[in-house]
């Protein structure tokens, strides 16, 4: 099976999703990323799905399963590159993506996470 290479940005991760994602190689996903927040101790995790022009709901449901799971062990999550016909289709599912912050490209991205770590530092200081 295809692993999704998963590489390091200083203190962030970036994910870069090439291929239409199967249920296996998502739940892989979620497992190598979660170990990788662990070893790293990253505090950011960019998942770029630019290259994805068609979701389920089980694709759906394990993106923010991820972006919980980063949550949970100390990662913010940024999703970027949603192409519009996604977007559609995860809204027509009824899947709203609670808790993923998303932007238009890895740029932005970025910027949401350095703004989140900014926060966190300034959290643990009070």
């Amino acid at each position: 099976m295809t692993r999704i290479p998963i590489l390091r940005m200083g203190r962030c991760l970036l994910v870069t999703i090439q291929v239409d994602l199967q249920d296996q190689m998502a739940l892989a996903l979620q497992d190598d990323l979660a170990e990788t927040i662990a070893k790293t101790g990253a505090t950011g995790v960019l998942i770029d799905i630019s290259a994805m022009e068609m979701v389920d709901s089980f694709i759906g449901r394990m993106v923010v399963s991820i972006s919980g799971i980063a949550r949970v062990l100390g990662a913010s999550t940024v999703v970027v590159g949603m192409q519009p016909a996604v977007a559609i289709t995860l809204v027509e599912l009824g899947l709203t993506l609670d808790g993923v912050r998303t932007a238009m490209n890895v740029e932005r991205g970025m910027d949401i996470l350095r703004a989140a770590a900014r926060e966190d530092r300034l959290d643990s200081a009070v």
